[in-house]
């Protein structure tokens, strides 16, 4: 059995498992996003997306700190840069309607959001919290946990969802796929 470092709860095997695979969604959406075929793309995130709801949702209890100062590593230029190529990528793909919106309580008519939108909110709150995390003492570290876990229960985490049954729902799409197959983007 993996004896764990209590002291420390940063060196925890489930924290390491999340940076990384943070660091996997970031280098998704960000360097590997330039050459990437739709369907390897929309493959790729219907299998990261739940691997990453799952290791944020068994990260350990981190205690907050008041007077951390967090630095900011995505900024509106990067994040809007994203946001562009995976819609771009998507395509008509990228539009969906959301029955979870908090206005649709109010509204008759579906409430239509985008793929690309969610992902890079996602792309958003994990750059961030990459940047703190590599920049950072351990108290920054501590922190940048601490509001990245917070955040996912409140905001990111629905987003999250929402791109993963929409990509799924493309994903699994006859006229998707049949479309990629005649573009030679999925491979054998």
């Amino acid at each position: 059995m993996k004896e764990e470092n209590t002291d420390n709860p940063l060196l925890a095997s489930e924290v390491i498992d999340f940076v990384t695979m943070a660091i996997a969604y970031y280098k998704s959406v960000t360097d590997d996003l330039i050459d990437q075929e739709r369907f390897v793309f929309v493959d790729k995130m219907c299998k990261l997306l739940p691997a990453l709801y799952l290791k944020v949702n068994v990260l350990p209890k981190v205690e907050e700190n008041d007077f951390v100062d967090l630095g900011q590593g995505v900024n509106e230029e990067l994040y809007e840069d994203v946001r562009s190529k995976i819609t771009t990528l998507l395509g008509e793909y990228d539009t969906y309607l959301d029955t979870f919106h908090e206005d649709m309580q109010y509204s008759d008519e579906p409430i239509a959001r985008n793929i690309s939108e969610d992902l890079s909110d996602v792309f958003q709150d994990l750059g961030d919290f990459l940047y703190n995390f590599r920049e950072g003492t351990d108290e920054i570290r501590r922190e940048a946990l601490v509001q990245c876990k917070k955040s996912f229960s409140h905001y990111w985490g629905q987003r999250l969802l929402n791109a993963l049954k929409a990509l799924h729902s493309v994903r699994f799409n006859e006229q998707f796929v049949e479309e990629e197959l005649k573009n030679d983007s999925i491979p054998s």
